[in-house]
């Protein structure tokens, strides 16, 4: 491909937050659908109601069980994802002090085998 001075049309960037853990992800949504629906049928009974229609009553008596059931979904989510944290605890990352006496590690044991195989390099070829 040649460079014809246009920037791509998707451009990949780092996430600004790691993603949500599976469990908690998935009380999230089901309690958005929930409070979506509870929404719509709020707003369903509130027109009924400026209607005077025979559905006003009944649409109001479910919006208020729909709404309980919106409030125990969004606890839901708070509830996952504090037995999540509690279970799995915050992952923590290595230090860069301890990240850095690794790499010196790891450089000092390739010098060692590198020194090790230039003796026997030495020594094979003088016999």
């Amino acid at each position: 491909m040649r460079d014809t001075g246009r920037r791509p049309l998707w451009q990949e960037e780092p996430a600004a937050r790691r993603r949500m853990a599976d469990p908690v992800r998935t009380a999230a949504v089901r309690a958005v659908i929930i409070v979506a629906l509870t929404l719509i049928q709020a707003m369903t009974a509130f027109l009924a109601t400026l209607a005077g229609s025979w559905l006003a009553f009944p649409a109001v008596i479910s919006t208020v069980a729909s709404t309980v059931v919106a409030t125990w979904a969004v606890l839901d989510v708070w509830v996952t994802r504090q037995v999540w944290v509690q279970r799995y605890g915050v992952q923590s990352q290595p230090s860069s002090t301890a990240r850095q006496l690794r790499r010196e590690r790891r450089r000092a044991r390739r010098e060692e085998r590198r020194a090790a195989r230039e003796e026997r390099r030495a020594g094979g070829a003088a016999a």
